[in-house]
């Protein structure tokens, strides 16, 4: 029985003394020059450098509700919200837990890990993969070279499924390590009724959805990035041709740029399945407002309404639009 017990304590000692070492020489990889190799499979050790979200967690203030003025408005939407992020106040809010179709709403995300994860100057050749995604499209042809930015004006402004594609696959992890990313994004940032399956927003590829609360924290997060911010307010894009890619012409004529002052962005969706989907910022007389409509029957209408509503409720008189 002592003997046994001897070769056990010997056994466990070597085991021991086996995993230390070689978590030592793991850890001290590169000091030396030697490269030791995880018996891990590769994916499940990589290092994602995206950007930490640890300084901007942030969570929206969803029982200061004023539910007496919530009555005043009516809109189709299945989901909507509206939050003024200068004085932390939720203005409307309507089924902002129900989880749902975000169609094109999708690549706000997409934005986020590309630019938190390569340099907006980085080059990326279209595949003929990329070039053939059906629907919208900026109009990408295959064996062209962009710029990450290029690609975003065509993702953001033109919803550009082929700019999606071509984003996910030229990134250097490939197209289904970037959408795990994406919804790794998602649990970073705390929200659990959130999932992607691929950068673009279009139906098929599984189940995806989101709710008008994680939107919101998904796009005041996303306008932390000064490149995203400035992109998702403009209006229009011309890109010249060079001896890489054809000219572009890009222009946003939803999301209210140049109807409603004060709009700033952000993004539009569609799908059968989603319906007509938006999310706009408003800037106006010192108030920042995110509102976010899903599956809405006039989403232009019933943004600018919204946005009225918000400005009344904030004592605020809305400015003149079309």
């Amino acid at each position: 029985m002592k003997k046994i017990k001897t070769v056990v304590f010997l056994s466990l000692a070597f085991i021991f003394s086996f995993l230390v070492y070689s978590l030592y020489h793991m850890t001290n990889a590169g000091n030396d020059g030697r490269n030791i190799e995880s018996p891990l499979p590769h994916f499940l050790t990589k290092n994602f450098p995206f950007a930490s979200v640890e300084n901007n967690l942030w969570e929206p203030v969803i029982s200061a509700t004023n539910q007496s003025f919530d009555k005043k408005l009516k809109v189709t939407a299945a989901s909507a919200v509206s939050y003024d992020l200068t004085t932390n106040r939720i203005l409307f809010a309507k089924n902002v837990k129900e989880k749902l179709p975000i169609a094109s709403l999708t690549k706000i995300m997409t934005a986020i890990v590309a630019l938190e994860n390569s340099k907006p100057n980085q080059a990326i050749v279209v595949s003929q993969k990329a070039a053939g995604v059906g629907e919208n499209s900026m109009g990408l042809s295959q064996g062209e070279s962009l710029t990450l930015e290029e690609l975003i004006y065509g993702l953001i402004l033109h919803s550009g499924n082929d700019a999606a594609e071509a984003i996910a696959e030229g990134s250097r992890f490939g197209k289904d390590t970037f959408v795990y990313l994406m919804n790794k994004k998602a649990e970073d940032l705390r929200l659990n009724d959130t999932h992607f399956t691929n950068p673009s927003g279009l139906e098929g590829d599984g189940k995806q959805y989101s709710t008008v609360y994680d939107l919101l924290v998904i796009t005041r997060y996303a306008l932390l990035n000064p490149v995203f911010s400035r992109i998702v307010s403009s209006p229009s894009r011309q890109i010249a041709a060079t001896d890489k890619h054809k000219a572009f012409y890009l222009f946003n004529e939803t999301n209210l740029l140049t109807s409603y002052p004060g709009v700033k962005g952000v993004k539009t969706g569609y799908t059968d399945e989603a319906g007509l989907c938006l999310v706009t910022l408003l800037e106006y007389d010192g108030h920042r407002i995110i509102a976010i409509l899903l599956n809405a029957e006039n989403r232009r209408q019933e943004m600018k309404d919204l946005l009225d509503y918000s400005l009344k409720a904030l004592g605020l008189n809305p400015p003149p639009h079309n």
